[in-house]
């Protein structure tokens, strides 16, 4: 009997996938070069399928592995026995700042050895609270200071270029929205600057997978994008509904602030499609009531039916699950023209899905500025099978010479992709 119950609820979940699930996919379709375009009407119903719980055993890397990049790209390491490096900014004079959120520092790398690894490598300052988001002000060629993004607060640092350890200890500049104790939920807070320095953006991920405030006044202001001035004064809602903005970036032409986000869990294996998108101040992107545009979340049905309508859609949907981390906008030449113009971002992984995707760096193009709604592979190879990986993206930066750096905090490592033998 109970063979036959779950055949019919398996027939019937069956019956109500909509859409072109070819759309989706997993890590053994994964290589450089592979292109993935996912749009709305792709979407299956909520719980189509089960949600799993398969978190990755991370193993190290075995002795011939190497990610694997595009032809005419050549992979390097550029630093390794790091400790859980995370998010990674470039400062105007080339240095690489990383995040090390575990043991609450933030390090500094500089140049090249004989073998391409970081020539110097410095702590740049300690003792922070689960440091991610890295900002220099004011932008431009002449910061005066470093702006960090604990999971409760930001603070800065005084700052010349070329600084291998902080001036002076940290200036708590704004607290924001965190647990008790700090940690939980969703931790990470990126830190980036308008175009022109007159406003700050950090982002707050939800606390929870999909509670409401209503419900859990722990909700309060997260799932959010705040703004405020550099000095922390004018806080306010920039846009919500976001679940969890892990990584931001300003596009270099419009001033727009992007986003790349991590949806909502327990749907299905193609339920949410996380991604990457511009935001609007006073945007709303629906969660956790909605998602990707006017789709009921069915653990909130009849729940603010005037919001439906208000939810915007997202620019380029990723695979659900793949825990979408940071991005840049890509400014060098020294990639393939072809190239030149794109996002590049990070992809953790997923934990919740039957089959894995993720792990591994996309490339977003962009015509004219704007994404066609495409992604490619562009740095793959961390997976060794469906219960194993060697690596994790976290981080991306562009290296002054133009070659991309990538951290990776399964192997506790930066790898440098440069092209043309460069």
């Amino acid at each position: 009997m109970k063979r036959a119950v779950f055949a019919a609820c398996a027939l019937l979940a069956a019956a109500s996938v909509g859409g072109d699930q070819s759309a989706f996919g997993d890590y053994h379709a994964d290589r450089p070069g592979a292109r993935h375009h996912i749009t709305v009407a792709d979407l299956p119903a909520p719980y189509a399928t089960g949600s799993a719980s398969n978190s990755p055993s991370t193993v190290p890397r075995p002795a011939a592995a190497m990610p694997q990049a595009m032809p005419g790209y050549t992979v390097s390491l550029y630093a390794d026995a790091l400790e859980n490096p995370r998010l990674m900014r470039t400062a105007p004079n080339g240095d690489i700042f990383v995040a090390e959120s575990r043991p609450g520092r933030v390090k500094v790398l500089r140049g090249r050895d004989a073998g391409g690894r970081a020539q110097t490598v410095e702590v740049f300052a300690s003792g922070l609270t689960r440091p991610f988001g890295i900002a220099f002000y004011p932008p431009g060629p002449n910061p005066t200071h470093v702006y960090v993004g604990n999971t409760d607060s930001v603070v800065r640092f005084p700052y010349r270029g070329g600084d291998l350890k902080a001036r002076g200890g940290a200036e708590t500049i704004a607290a924001v929205p965190t647990s008790t104790p700090p940690g939980r939920g969703h931790w990470s807070r990126d830190v980036v600057f308008s175009r022109d320095g007159r406003k700050m953006y950090v982002s707050v991920g939800s606390l929870t997978n999909v509670d409401d405030v209503e419900s859990n006044p722990g909700e309060k202001d997260r799932a959010t994008v705040l703004e405020f001035n550099p000095d922390g004064s004018g806080r306010r809602v920039y846009a919500s509904g976001i679940r969890n903005p892990v990584g931001l970036a300003v596009h270099p032409q419009t001033g727009d602030v992007w986003v790349s986000v991590n949806e909502r869990d327990a749907l299905g294996d193609n339920l949410v499609p996380d991604y990457i998108s511009h935001i609007e101040p006073g945007g709303f992107y629906g969660w956790p009531w909605f998602y990707i545009g006017g789709h009921q979340d069915p653990r909130h049905t009849g729940k603010h039916p005037e919001l439906k309508s208000t939810v915007k859609v997202p620019d380029v949907l990723l695979q659900p699950h793949s825990a979408s981390l940071e991005l840049l906008f890509y400014t060098g030449t020294q990639f393939a023209p072809e190239h030149r113009s794109s996002i590049f971002a990070a992809e953790h992984g997923s934990w919740n899905r039957v089959v894995r995707t993720g792990y591994k760096v996309i490339r977003v193009p962009l015509e004219n500025g704007a994404p066609t709604g495409e992604y490619e592979d562009f740095l793959t190879g961390f997976v060794v099978d469906n219960g194993h990986v060697w690596g994790r993206p976290v981080g991306v930066a562009m290296a002054s010479d133009g070659a991309l750096l990538v951290s990776d905090d399964g192997s506790n490592a930066i790898w440098r992709v440069g092209y043309g033998g460069k």
